[in-house]
């Protein structure tokens, strides 16, 4: 059961930023010192992704291990309280996700999504995008 008051839980999530998150400020930093130029939040794109390269036709999009339910992690769970409410919020969510991924993909894009628990781990993590986008010219 939730122990805080609900108008503190809502003040709470109200601070929730859905864009300049710190995982997504990690992986920024370390694509721009790899060499790497690129575009945020492009609004023309379905689902604005995090971030683009237009000249390699490749989308990071770095996503919430809860908000976009990752499987397998210990933060991408349900919540035990008001499971009538997270269950569609969070659903929809990753439906969403789903429906934008296809998009991007039906007019060319190649996507890597990283999750909020692999940002942590800084030699896999350039590893990753170092394969993913290749050498920087």
């Amino acid at each position: 059961m939730d122990t805080i008051p609900p108008e503190r839980r809502s003040a709470n999530m109200r601070r929730i930023r859905s864009r300049h998150t710190l995982p997504e400020m990690t992986v920024r930093k370390l694509v721009h010192a790899m060499g790497f130029r690129y575009r945020l939040h492009v609004a023309d794109l379905p689902g604005k992704p995090d971030l683009v390269f237009p000249r390699l036709q490749k989308i990071i999009e770095v996503r919430g291990c809860f908000w976009h339910q990752h499987k397998g992690c210990i933060d991408g769970h349900l919540p035990k309280s008001r499971k009538e409410y997270w269950r569609p919020k969070l659903a929809k969510n990753t439906r969403r996700d789903k429906l934008n991924e296809k998009a991007l993909k039906a007019v060319g894009w190649r996507i890597l999504t990283l999750w909020e628990c692999e940002v942590g781990e800084p030699v896999r993590l350039r590893r990753r995008l170092r394969t993913f986008l290749g050498s920087a010219r």
